[in-house]
């Protein structure tokens, strides 16, 4: 039996990063022991309200969910775009629930957790990097007391768009990059790239449903995908859905998933990210890439081995 690793989720709870949070829960391999809430896709209070009420759609054990980040390090989010439609979850909706927050905030979350799991704990970002960067000026030594780091974000294909994670508080990623430079463990970085390849099409997701049968939790996946089909369909990428989340959870819990190369990653003042892969500055992330043994299918089995008999048995 493989060794449970102890995950805490940082995220802004849209579509893709409520199916990574369904997975981090359908996996025997991992203890989902925290998770922070930040805004970004949705507003902050909005994804807290996602947050709880997938805990308790998923029937999870008491997950401590607090509260982070309602505005970037400076200035404020962006207009939220509609990709993932006004509660965050396309045309899903939650159960109700009588869970509630942790008295202490997304900041302390981080830090708590660091200190509990020293030298075990996993990180994933999926969301802005802005509590991350607030933990690391509460405690510097994160780098250092955490296992690993996985981040959903940027995109590096040698072009010059910015990832929304990373545009909407480059501030944010410019601390928690410069934090782990010359770490011994360094980051690893799930950019668009990368994540762009691991498409969600009608019929995978019809291979997922029939695994589980029909399931609260089958009828949320069903219902939020569904909408996001249709906001990359309005955006001219087809009927199809990225799951830029469930990659990076994935990755958390195996690395060996992806392939992955040593850079310097500096971010632009619009958030672009640009990578150094000469090796000529200390790096400070290990970036996913596309290499010849990159294949999308290996992801896409595990993730309905795990999720499809999850949600049967719920």
């Amino acid at each position: 039996m493989a060794a449970v690793s102890a995950v805490f989720a940082d995220v802004d709870t849209g579509i893709d990063d409520a199916v990574a949070l369904v997975y981090l829960l359908a996996s025997d391999d991992a203890e989902l022991v925290g998770i922070a809430s930040t805004g970004g896709n949705i507003s902050v209070d909005q994804v807290c309200a996602n947050n709880l009420g997938l805990l308790e759609l998923c029937r999870a054990a008491d997950i401590p969910v607090s509260k982070g980040a309602r505005e970037p390090l400076s200035g404020r989010w962006p207009e939220h775009s509609n990709t993932h439609g006004p509660k965050g979850l396309g045309h899903a909706e939650l159960p109700p629930t009588d869970r509630v927050l942790t008295g202490y905030d997304a900041t302390a979350a981080w830090v708590r957790a660091a200190h509990t799991f020293p030298g075990e704990l996993i990180g994933l970002v999926t969301g802005p990097l802005t509590n991350l960067a607030l933990a690391l000026r509460a405690e510097p030594a994160l780098p250092t007391l955490l296992r690993r780091l996985v981040i959903m974000g940027g995109v590096f294909d040698g072009g010059v768009m910015a990832e929304w994670n990373i545009r909407v508080d480059p501030e944010a990623a410019g601390e928690v990059f410069a934090a782990w430079t010359g770490q011994q463990q360094l980051p690893i970085v799930c950019g668009l790239n990368l994540t762009r390849q691991v498409v969600m099409t009608p019929d995978i997701l019809a291979r997922l449903a029939s695994v589980s049968g029909p399931s609260p939790i089958m009828r949320v996946i069903e219902d939020a995908l569904r909408f996001y089909f249709e906001s990359h369909q309005a955006r001219g990428h087809g009927y199809l859905a990225y799951l830029h989340d469930p990659l990076a959870a994935a990755v958390a819990l195996d690395p060996e998933l992806i392939t992955t190369r040593a850079a310097t990653v500096h971010i632009e003042p619009t958030g672009a990210t640009v990578a150094d892969w000469s090796g000529g500055r200390e790096p400070n992330a290990q970036i996913g890439i596309a290499s010849p043994t990159w294949d999308p299918t290996v992801f896409f089995d595990r993730f309905i081995d795990r999720v499809g008999p999850f949600a049967r048995r719920r």
